[in-house]
Protein backbone atom coordinates (compact mmCIF):
# COMPACT_ATOMS: atom_id res chain seq x y z
CA UNK A 1 0.00 0.00 0.00
CA UNK A 2 0.88 3.64 -0.76
CA UNK A 3 2.94 5.60 2.12
CA UNK A 4 3.11 9.41 2.25
CA UNK A 5 6.48 10.81 4.52
CA UNK A 6 5.66 14.05 6.58
CA UNK A 7 9.76 15.10 5.95
CA UNK A 8 10.92 18.27 7.28
CA UNK A 9 13.20 21.09 6.93
CA UNK A 10 14.21 20.52 10.68
CA UNK A 11 13.65 19.59 14.17
CA UNK A 12 10.52 20.83 15.21
CA UNK A 13 8.86 21.77 12.25
CA UNK A 14 5.78 20.62 13.19
CA UNK A 15 5.73 16.92 11.49
CA UNK A 16 4.63 15.11 14.39
CA UNK A 17 1.77 17.73 14.73
CA UNK A 18 1.14 17.07 10.66
CA UNK A 19 1.39 13.57 11.13
CA UNK A 20 -1.39 13.21 13.91
CA UNK A 21 -3.12 15.47 12.10
CA UNK A 22 -3.16 13.64 8.89
CA UNK A 23 -3.79 10.31 10.58
CA UNK A 24 -6.87 11.20 12.42
CA UNK A 25 -8.40 13.10 9.56
CA UNK A 26 -8.17 10.53 7.17
CA UNK A 27 -9.36 7.79 9.43
CA UNK A 28 -12.62 10.11 9.30
CA UNK A 29 -12.56 10.15 5.96
CA UNK A 30 -12.56 6.26 5.74
CA UNK A 31 -9.17 5.83 4.85
CA UNK A 32 -7.30 2.91 6.91
CA UNK A 33 -4.30 4.63 7.92
CA UNK A 34 -1.70 3.65 10.09
CA UNK A 35 1.26 6.03 11.85
CA UNK A 36 4.95 4.83 11.18
CA UNK A 37 8.94 6.29 11.86
CA UNK A 38 11.30 3.93 11.51
CA UNK A 39 13.89 5.20 13.81
CA UNK A 40 12.82 7.88 16.87
CA UNK A 41 15.08 9.56 19.47
CA UNK A 42 12.98 10.15 22.79
CA UNK A 43 13.43 10.23 26.11
CA UNK A 44 9.35 10.50 25.89
CA UNK A 45 8.18 6.10 25.06
CA UNK A 46 4.66 4.17 26.02
CA UNK A 47 4.35 0.75 26.79
CA UNK A 48 2.92 -1.21 23.44
CA UNK A 49 1.76 -4.87 23.23
CA UNK A 50 5.08 -5.88 20.75
CA UNK A 51 4.17 -6.54 17.15
CA UNK A 52 6.40 -9.70 17.00
CA UNK A 53 7.21 -11.48 20.28
CA UNK A 54 4.73 -11.81 23.35
CA UNK A 55 4.61 -8.95 25.73
CA UNK A 56 5.07 -5.14 25.39
CA UNK A 57 7.80 -2.96 24.24
CA UNK A 58 8.47 0.80 24.24
CA UNK A 59 7.50 3.71 21.38
CA UNK A 60 8.06 6.91 21.05
CA UNK A 61 5.52 8.82 22.73
CA UNK A 62 4.53 10.52 19.09
CA UNK A 63 3.67 7.40 17.66
CA UNK A 64 1.53 6.14 20.00
CA UNK A 65 -0.40 9.57 19.98
CA UNK A 66 -0.40 8.99 15.97
CA UNK A 67 -2.00 5.60 16.41
CA UNK A 68 -4.59 6.79 18.68
CA UNK A 69 -5.27 9.41 16.12
CA UNK A 70 -5.68 6.83 13.25
CA UNK A 71 -7.64 5.05 15.48
CA UNK A 72 -5.78 1.89 15.27
CA UNK A 73 -3.90 0.06 18.03
CA UNK A 74 -0.28 0.98 19.07
CA UNK A 75 2.25 -1.57 18.74
CA UNK A 76 5.96 -1.47 18.27
CA UNK A 77 5.58 -1.71 14.39
CA UNK A 78 4.44 1.99 14.75
CA UNK A 79 8.52 3.04 15.42
CA UNK A 80 9.91 -0.42 15.34
CA UNK A 81 14.10 1.19 16.79
CA UNK A 82 13.94 3.39 19.54
CA UNK A 83 17.26 5.41 20.82
CA UNK A 84 16.82 6.42 24.06
CA UNK A 85 19.48 9.20 25.40
CA UNK A 86 21.23 7.96 28.52
CA UNK A 87 23.32 10.81 28.69
CA UNK A 88 27.06 10.84 28.44
CA UNK A 89 26.68 10.57 24.60
CA UNK A 90 24.97 7.05 24.66
CA UNK A 91 21.59 5.94 23.80
CA UNK A 92 20.06 2.65 24.95
CA UNK A 93 18.52 0.84 21.51
CA UNK A 94 15.41 -0.60 21.24
CA UNK A 95 14.21 -2.75 18.56
CA UNK A 96 10.59 -3.84 18.22
CA UNK A 97 10.49 -2.15 22.31
CA UNK A 98 12.89 -4.09 23.63
CA UNK A 99 16.48 -2.96 24.59
CA UNK A 100 19.27 -4.67 22.83
CA UNK A 101 22.41 -2.84 23.99
CA UNK A 102 23.55 0.50 25.22
CA UNK A 103 25.30 2.45 22.24
CA UNK A 104 27.72 5.52 21.43
CA UNK A 105 26.53 7.11 18.15
CA UNK A 106 29.43 6.23 16.36
CA UNK A 107 29.39 2.32 17.69
CA UNK A 108 25.71 1.96 16.94
CA UNK A 109 25.77 3.12 13.04
CA UNK A 110 28.83 0.82 12.89
CA UNK A 111 27.43 -2.10 15.03
CA UNK A 112 23.76 -2.19 14.64
CA UNK A 113 22.70 -0.25 11.74
CA UNK A 114 21.79 -2.55 9.24
CA UNK A 115 20.52 -4.67 11.98
CA UNK A 116 17.97 -1.93 12.60
CA UNK A 117 17.18 -1.05 8.86
CA UNK A 118 16.34 -4.98 8.45
CA UNK A 119 13.98 -4.74 11.76
CA UNK A 120 12.11 -1.21 10.42
CA UNK A 121 11.40 -2.33 6.69
CA UNK A 122 10.13 -5.80 8.21
CA UNK A 123 7.54 -3.43 10.34
CA UNK A 124 6.56 -1.27 7.38
CA UNK A 125 6.16 -3.95 5.25
CA UNK A 126 3.66 -5.17 8.15
CA UNK A 127 2.07 -2.23 8.22
CA UNK A 128 1.66 -1.63 4.29
CA UNK A 129 0.18 -5.15 3.88
CA UNK A 130 -2.58 -4.45 6.44
CA UNK A 131 -3.50 -0.88 5.99
CA UNK A 132 -4.63 1.34 3.00
CA UNK A 133 -2.41 4.31 3.66
CA UNK A 134 0.92 4.41 6.09
CA UNK A 135 1.75 7.65 7.11
CA UNK A 136 5.42 7.71 8.11
CA UNK A 137 6.76 10.79 10.34
CA UNK A 138 10.73 11.88 9.78
CA UNK A 139 13.01 13.08 11.87
CA UNK A 140 15.00 16.34 11.91
CA UNK A 141 15.73 17.62 8.24
CA UNK A 142 15.47 15.53 5.35
CA UNK A 143 18.47 17.32 4.21
CA UNK A 144 21.13 16.19 6.47
CA UNK A 145 23.59 15.24 4.23
CA UNK A 146 26.34 14.09 6.13
CA UNK A 147 23.62 11.19 7.31
CA UNK A 148 21.92 10.47 4.04
CA UNK A 149 23.45 6.84 3.56
CA UNK A 150 22.29 5.70 6.56
CA UNK A 151 19.16 7.87 7.18
CA UNK A 152 16.17 5.22 8.60
CA UNK A 153 13.63 7.91 8.47
CA UNK A 154 14.13 10.01 6.06
CA UNK A 155 15.82 8.23 2.95
CA UNK A 156 15.77 4.55 3.79
CA UNK A 157 11.87 4.49 4.47
CA UNK A 158 10.47 5.59 1.54
CA UNK A 159 13.04 3.86 -0.63
CA UNK A 160 11.99 0.57 1.00
CA UNK A 161 8.32 1.92 0.77
CA UNK A 162 8.62 2.66 -3.00
CA UNK A 163 9.98 -1.14 -3.23
CA UNK A 164 6.35 -2.24 -3.23
CA UNK A 165 3.73 0.76 -3.83
CA UNK A 166 3.82 4.31 -4.25
CA UNK A 167 5.63 6.86 -2.30
CA UNK A 168 4.36 10.66 -1.48
CA UNK A 169 7.04 13.39 0.29
CA UNK A 170 5.82 16.52 1.95
CA UNK A 171 7.99 18.72 2.99
CA UNK A 172 7.03 20.50 6.47
CA UNK A 173 8.74 23.51 7.13
CA UNK A 174 8.18 26.21 10.24
CA UNK A 175 8.08 29.70 9.27
CA UNK A 176 8.26 30.90 13.26
CA UNK A 177 11.95 31.86 13.34
CA UNK A 178 12.29 33.43 9.44
CA UNK A 179 14.06 31.79 6.79
CA UNK A 180 11.50 29.66 5.85
CA UNK A 181 11.96 30.23 1.94
CA UNK A 182 15.76 29.83 2.09
CA UNK A 183 14.90 26.61 4.28
CA UNK A 184 13.02 24.91 1.62
CA UNK A 185 14.98 25.99 -1.47
CA UNK A 186 17.78 24.51 0.46
CA UNK A 187 16.41 21.46 1.11
CA UNK A 188 15.04 20.58 -2.08
CA UNK A 189 18.26 21.31 -3.25
CA UNK A 190 19.77 18.74 -1.22
CA UNK A 191 16.75 15.74 -1.06
CA UNK A 192 18.83 12.66 -2.46
CA UNK A 193 17.58 12.83 -6.35
CA UNK A 194 16.01 9.66 -6.29
CA UNK A 195 13.81 11.34 -3.76
CA UNK A 196 13.96 14.34 -4.84
CA UNK A 197 11.08 13.46 -7.62
CA UNK A 198 9.24 12.34 -5.18
CA UNK A 199 7.92 15.26 -3.19
CA UNK A 200 4.77 16.12 -4.08
CA UNK A 201 4.30 19.05 -1.97
CA UNK A 202 5.59 21.75 1.18
CA UNK A 203 3.42 22.79 3.37
CA UNK A 204 4.35 25.94 5.74
CA UNK A 205 3.67 25.74 9.52
CA UNK A 206 3.18 28.22 12.42
CA UNK A 207 2.29 31.05 10.78
CA UNK A 208 0.75 34.21 12.87
CA UNK A 209 -0.80 37.05 10.64
CA UNK A 210 -2.42 38.02 7.60
CA UNK A 211 -1.43 34.59 4.58
CA UNK A 212 -1.78 37.27 1.86
CA UNK A 213 1.64 38.38 2.92
CA UNK A 214 3.29 35.37 1.94
CA UNK A 215 1.28 35.37 -1.75
CA UNK A 216 4.71 36.75 -3.79
CA UNK A 217 6.77 34.86 -1.86
CA UNK A 218 4.74 31.10 -2.47
CA UNK A 219 4.43 32.44 -5.95
CA UNK A 220 8.20 32.68 -6.62
CA UNK A 221 8.65 29.30 -4.37
CA UNK A 222 6.83 27.47 -6.42
CA UNK A 223 7.67 28.77 -9.90
CA UNK A 224 11.70 27.99 -8.73
CA UNK A 225 11.12 24.20 -7.19
CA UNK A 226 8.25 23.15 -9.13
CA UNK A 227 7.00 22.44 -6.26
CA UNK A 228 3.20 23.17 -5.04
CA UNK A 229 2.89 25.07 -1.41
CA UNK A 230 -0.62 22.97 -0.26
CA UNK A 231 -0.97 25.08 2.56
CA UNK A 232 0.01 27.85 5.37
CA UNK A 233 -1.00 26.45 8.98
CA UNK A 234 -1.53 29.03 11.53
CA UNK A 235 0.23 29.23 14.48
CA UNK A 236 -1.61 26.90 17.15
CA UNK A 237 -0.58 23.77 19.47
CA UNK A 238 -3.78 20.94 19.75
CA UNK A 239 -2.39 20.21 22.58
CA UNK A 240 -0.27 16.73 21.83
CA UNK A 241 2.47 15.47 23.94
CA UNK A 242 6.16 16.49 22.36
CA UNK A 243 9.01 14.31 22.84
CA UNK A 244 12.29 15.86 20.95
CA UNK A 245 15.20 17.82 22.30
CA UNK A 246 14.13 20.93 21.02
CA UNK A 247 10.59 20.47 23.40
CA UNK A 248 12.65 19.81 26.81
CA UNK A 249 11.43 22.08 29.51
CA UNK A 250 14.31 24.59 30.59
CA UNK A 251 14.38 25.27 33.89
CA UNK A 252 12.50 28.06 34.33
CA UNK A 253 9.87 27.01 31.97
CA UNK A 254 6.26 27.94 32.82
CA UNK A 255 3.58 25.84 30.71
CA UNK A 256 -0.48 26.21 30.93
CA UNK A 257 -0.10 30.45 31.18
CA UNK A 258 -1.56 31.12 27.75
CA UNK A 259 -5.34 30.27 29.01
CA UNK A 260 -6.72 33.81 29.31
CA UNK A 261 -6.99 33.32 32.90
CA UNK A 262 -4.95 35.43 35.47
CA UNK A 263 -2.19 33.51 37.55
CA UNK A 264 -3.49 34.82 40.85
CA UNK A 265 -6.54 32.64 39.72
CA UNK A 266 -5.32 29.40 39.68
CA UNK A 267 -2.99 27.31 40.88
CA UNK A 268 1.04 26.67 40.36
CA UNK A 269 2.01 23.21 40.32
CA UNK A 270 6.26 22.92 40.65
CA UNK A 271 8.39 20.27 38.80
CA UNK A 272 12.20 20.28 39.41
CA UNK A 273 14.21 19.74 36.72
CA UNK A 274 15.82 16.51 36.97
CA UNK A 275 18.91 16.82 34.81
CA UNK A 276 17.96 13.13 33.09
CA UNK A 277 14.04 13.93 33.18
CA UNK A 278 12.10 12.01 31.35
CA UNK A 279 8.31 11.10 30.17
CA UNK A 280 7.89 14.96 31.07
CA UNK A 281 4.61 14.20 29.29
CA UNK A 282 2.74 12.92 32.60
CA UNK A 283 2.68 16.56 32.55
CA UNK A 284 1.05 17.33 29.22
CA UNK A 285 -2.74 17.26 31.21
CA UNK A 286 -2.24 19.48 34.08
CA UNK A 287 -0.20 22.06 31.90
CA UNK A 288 -3.63 21.67 29.49
CA UNK A 289 -6.07 22.44 32.45
CA UNK A 290 -7.47 25.81 32.65
CA UNK A 291 -5.94 27.63 35.48
CA UNK A 292 -3.46 25.62 36.16
CA UNK A 293 0.61 26.32 35.78
CA UNK A 294 3.28 24.09 35.42
CA UNK A 295 6.61 25.33 35.92
CA UNK A 296 9.98 23.67 35.68
CA UNK A 297 12.09 24.79 38.47
CA UNK A 298 16.19 24.42 38.87
CA UNK A 299 16.68 22.05 41.68
CA UNK A 300 17.65 24.53 44.16
CA UNK A 301 14.63 26.94 43.41
CA UNK A 302 12.05 27.74 46.23
CA UNK A 303 8.73 25.92 47.04
CA UNK A 304 7.50 28.88 48.47
CA UNK A 305 4.89 29.58 46.02
CA UNK A 306 3.98 26.04 44.67
CA UNK A 307 0.41 24.35 45.44
CA UNK A 308 1.67 21.03 44.36
CA UNK A 309 5.42 19.56 43.87
CA UNK A 310 4.89 16.54 40.76
CA UNK A 311 8.32 14.54 40.35
CA UNK A 312 8.90 13.02 36.75
CA UNK A 313 10.20 10.37 35.64
CA UNK A 314 14.30 10.30 34.95
CA UNK A 315 16.48 7.98 32.87
CA UNK A 316 18.68 7.67 35.64
CA UNK A 317 17.22 7.78 39.33
CA UNK A 318 20.54 7.51 41.03
CA UNK A 319 21.97 10.56 39.62
CA UNK A 320 19.21 12.69 39.86
CA UNK A 321 18.92 11.54 43.39
CA UNK A 322 22.37 12.80 43.96
CA UNK A 323 21.97 16.08 42.28
CA UNK A 324 18.44 16.58 44.54
CA UNK A 325 21.05 15.53 47.65
CA UNK A 326 23.56 18.42 46.50
CA UNK A 327 20.97 21.04 46.27
CA UNK A 328 19.22 20.07 49.12
CA UNK A 329 16.24 19.81 47.48
CA UNK A 330 14.87 17.02 50.27
CA UNK A 331 14.63 19.60 52.78
CA UNK A 332 13.00 22.42 51.18
CA UNK A 333 10.08 19.53 50.53
CA UNK A 334 9.88 18.03 53.63
CA UNK A 335 9.27 21.68 54.73
CA UNK A 336 6.75 22.19 52.23
CA UNK A 337 2.85 21.62 53.17
CA UNK A 338 1.41 21.11 50.13
CA UNK A 339 0.25 17.36 47.87
CA UNK A 340 3.82 15.55 46.67
CA UNK A 341 3.30 12.95 43.71
CA UNK A 342 6.29 11.31 42.53
CA UNK A 343 5.74 9.20 39.08
CA UNK A 344 7.85 6.49 38.43
CA UNK A 345 11.51 7.32 39.13
CA UNK A 346 9.93 10.25 40.93
CA UNK A 347 7.95 7.64 43.04
CA UNK A 348 11.86 6.46 43.77
CA UNK A 349 13.73 9.11 44.94
CA UNK A 350 10.61 9.63 47.42
CA UNK A 351 11.62 6.41 48.99
CA UNK A 352 14.26 5.72 52.34
CA UNK A 353 16.85 4.19 49.36
CA UNK A 354 18.23 2.76 46.59
CA UNK A 355 19.87 -0.02 46.83
CA UNK A 356 22.42 -1.86 43.66
CA UNK A 357 22.66 1.66 42.69
CA UNK A 358 25.59 0.94 40.63
CA UNK A 359 23.99 -0.39 38.05
CA UNK A 360 21.67 2.53 37.50
CA UNK A 361 23.98 5.53 37.98
CA UNK A 362 27.75 6.37 37.86
CA UNK A 363 27.66 6.03 41.76
CA UNK A 364 30.31 3.58 43.20
CA UNK A 365 27.88 3.52 46.21
CA UNK A 366 25.67 -0.03 46.29
CA UNK A 367 23.07 1.86 48.77
CA UNK A 368 22.00 5.95 48.02
CA UNK A 369 19.45 7.80 50.89
CA UNK A 370 16.71 8.80 49.54
CA UNK A 371 14.61 11.44 50.36
CA UNK A 372 13.23 9.71 53.06
CA UNK A 373 9.46 10.68 52.05
CA UNK A 374 7.90 7.20 51.93
CA UNK A 375 8.68 3.96 53.58
CA UNK A 376 9.76 2.27 50.27
CA UNK A 377 13.01 1.20 48.67
CA UNK A 378 14.05 0.12 45.35
CA UNK A 379 16.48 -2.35 44.14
CA UNK A 380 17.43 -2.27 40.91
CA UNK A 381 18.43 -5.22 38.55
CA UNK A 382 19.32 -5.95 35.47
CA UNK A 383 15.32 -6.76 34.37
CA UNK A 384 13.28 -3.42 32.90
CA UNK A 385 9.98 -3.62 33.37
CA UNK A 386 7.51 -2.26 30.20
CA UNK A 387 3.46 -3.02 30.68
CA UNK A 388 0.23 -2.00 30.19
CA UNK A 389 -1.39 -1.16 33.52
CA UNK A 390 -4.95 -0.82 34.82
CA UNK A 391 -5.65 -0.50 38.91
CA UNK A 392 -7.97 0.23 41.22
CA UNK A 393 -7.78 3.91 42.72
CA UNK A 394 -9.67 4.79 46.09
CA UNK A 395 -8.66 7.38 48.17
CA UNK A 396 -10.99 9.67 50.24
CA UNK A 397 -8.65 12.14 51.31
CA UNK A 398 -5.52 12.52 49.75
CA UNK A 399 -2.77 14.27 47.90
CA UNK A 400 -4.69 13.15 44.75
CA UNK A 401 -7.73 14.90 46.09
CA UNK A 402 -11.12 12.14 46.35
CA UNK A 403 -11.21 10.13 44.01
CA UNK A 404 -12.63 6.10 43.09
CA UNK A 405 -12.27 4.61 39.70
CA UNK A 406 -10.16 2.27 37.45
CA UNK A 407 -6.98 3.90 35.95
CA UNK A 408 -5.03 2.95 33.29
CA UNK A 409 -1.38 3.62 32.27
CA UNK A 410 1.25 1.98 32.13
CA UNK A 411 4.92 1.10 33.40
CA UNK A 412 8.47 1.46 32.50
CA UNK A 413 11.25 0.97 34.87
CA UNK A 414 14.01 -0.76 36.06
CA UNK A 415 13.92 -1.70 40.15
CA UNK A 416 11.54 -3.15 42.16
CA UNK A 417 9.99 -1.60 44.69
CA UNK A 418 8.73 -2.71 48.79
CA UNK A 419 7.74 -1.26 51.48
CA UNK A 420 9.83 -1.14 54.46
CA UNK A 421 6.96 -0.85 56.74
CA UNK A 422 3.34 -0.89 56.68
CA UNK A 423 2.24 1.97 54.53
CA UNK A 424 -1.32 2.95 52.55
CA UNK A 425 -1.66 2.14 48.83
CA UNK A 426 -4.28 4.23 47.13
CA UNK A 427 -3.38 1.92 44.13
CA UNK A 428 -4.34 -1.60 43.99
CA UNK A 429 -4.41 -4.32 40.67
CA UNK A 430 -7.89 -4.69 39.16
CA UNK A 431 -7.19 -8.51 40.25
CA UNK A 432 -5.26 -9.08 43.01
CA UNK A 433 -4.18 -7.79 46.75
CA UNK A 434 -2.88 -3.97 46.85
CA UNK A 435 1.28 -3.93 47.32
CA UNK A 436 3.49 -1.12 47.89
CA UNK A 437 5.07 -2.00 44.52
CA UNK A 438 1.84 -0.23 42.62
CA UNK A 439 2.41 3.01 44.40
CA UNK A 440 2.30 3.87 48.50
CA UNK A 441 1.00 7.07 50.40
CA UNK A 442 1.75 8.83 53.36
CA UNK A 443 0.19 11.75 54.30
CA UNK A 444 0.64 14.54 52.04
CA UNK A 445 2.94 12.29 49.80
CA UNK A 446 2.33 10.50 46.95
CA UNK A 447 4.40 7.61 44.72
CA UNK A 448 3.93 5.66 41.68
CA UNK A 449 4.92 3.60 38.51
CA UNK A 450 2.07 4.46 36.88
CA UNK A 451 2.64 6.43 33.68
CA UNK A 452 -0.32 7.56 32.18
CA UNK A 453 -1.76 9.30 35.71
CA UNK A 454 -3.01 12.24 34.91
CA UNK A 455 -4.84 11.15 31.61
CA UNK A 456 -6.95 9.88 33.71
CA UNK A 457 -9.37 12.13 33.75
CA UNK A 458 -10.82 11.22 37.34
CA UNK A 459 -7.39 11.91 38.92
CA UNK A 460 -6.79 14.68 36.88
CA UNK A 461 -9.82 16.91 38.12
CA UNK A 462 -9.95 15.60 41.55
CA UNK A 463 -6.47 16.95 41.93
CA UNK A 464 -7.09 20.01 40.46
CA UNK A 465 -10.02 20.36 42.29
CA UNK A 466 -8.30 19.61 45.64
CA UNK A 467 -5.71 22.29 44.64
CA UNK A 468 -7.54 25.12 43.76
CA UNK A 469 -9.71 24.33 47.15
CA UNK A 470 -7.03 24.68 49.10
CA UNK A 471 -5.58 27.73 47.46
CA UNK A 472 -9.52 29.09 48.24
CA UNK A 473 -10.05 29.49 44.11
CA UNK A 474 -13.09 28.68 42.31
CA UNK A 475 -12.25 25.48 40.54
CA UNK A 476 -13.23 25.50 36.63
CA UNK A 477 -15.04 22.12 35.81
CA UNK A 478 -13.44 20.94 32.13
CA UNK A 479 -16.48 18.06 32.14
CA UNK A 480 -17.72 19.53 29.04
CA UNK A 481 -14.16 19.31 26.99
CA UNK A 482 -15.57 17.44 24.32
CA UNK A 483 -12.68 18.25 21.23
CA UNK A 484 -9.42 15.88 21.60
CA UNK A 485 -6.27 16.75 20.58
CA UNK A 486 -6.69 14.70 17.91
CA UNK A 487 -9.60 16.16 16.63
CA UNK A 488 -7.96 19.99 16.95
CA UNK A 489 -4.64 18.61 14.93
CA UNK A 490 -7.12 17.49 12.22
CA UNK A 491 -8.81 20.39 11.99
CA UNK A 492 -5.56 22.14 11.65
CA UNK A 493 -4.29 19.92 8.82
CA UNK A 494 -7.70 20.28 6.69
CA UNK A 495 -6.61 24.35 5.87
CA UNK A 496 -4.53 22.18 3.57
CA UNK A 497 -4.80 20.65 0.15
CA UNK A 498 -4.75 17.13 2.09
CA UNK A 499 -6.76 15.56 -1.46
CA UNK A 500 -3.42 16.83 -3.36
CA UNK A 501 -1.64 14.64 -1.04
CA UNK A 502 -4.10 11.78 -1.58
CA UNK A 503 -3.94 12.05 -5.57
CA UNK A 504 -0.07 11.92 -5.62
CA UNK A 505 0.13 8.67 -3.77
CA UNK A 506 -3.21 7.18 -5.07
CA UNK A 507 -5.66 6.70 -2.37
CA UNK A 508 -9.17 7.17 -2.26
CA UNK A 509 -11.10 8.98 0.49
CA UNK A 510 -14.62 9.88 1.07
Amino acid sequence: MPTLLVAGTASHAGKSTVAAGLCRLLADRGVDVAPFKAQNMSTNARAVPRATGDGFGEVGVSQYVQARAARVAPTTDHNPVLLKPQGGGESQLLLDGRAVADVAAGRYYDDHWHRARDVAAAAHARLAADHDLVVAEGAGSIAEINLHHRDLSNVETPRFARESDAVGIVIVADIERGGVFAAVVGTLELVPDDLRELVCGVVITKFRGDPSLLDSGLEALESRTGVPVLGVLPYDDPGLPEEDSVSLPRSGTIRGDDDGRADETGVLVVVPRLPHIANYTDLGPLESFPGVRVAYRALDASLDDADAVVIPGTKNSVDDLLALHAHDFGGRLRDFSGPVVGLCGGYQLLGERLTNAALEGTSDDDVVEGLGLLPVETRFDEEKRVVATRLRIDVADGPLGRVRDTVDGYEIHQGRTRATEPVETPFAPVDGDPTAALGAARGRIVGTYLHGLFENRAVRESFVASLFESNGETWVDASDEVETPYDRAAALVARMDVDALLDAVGVDAD
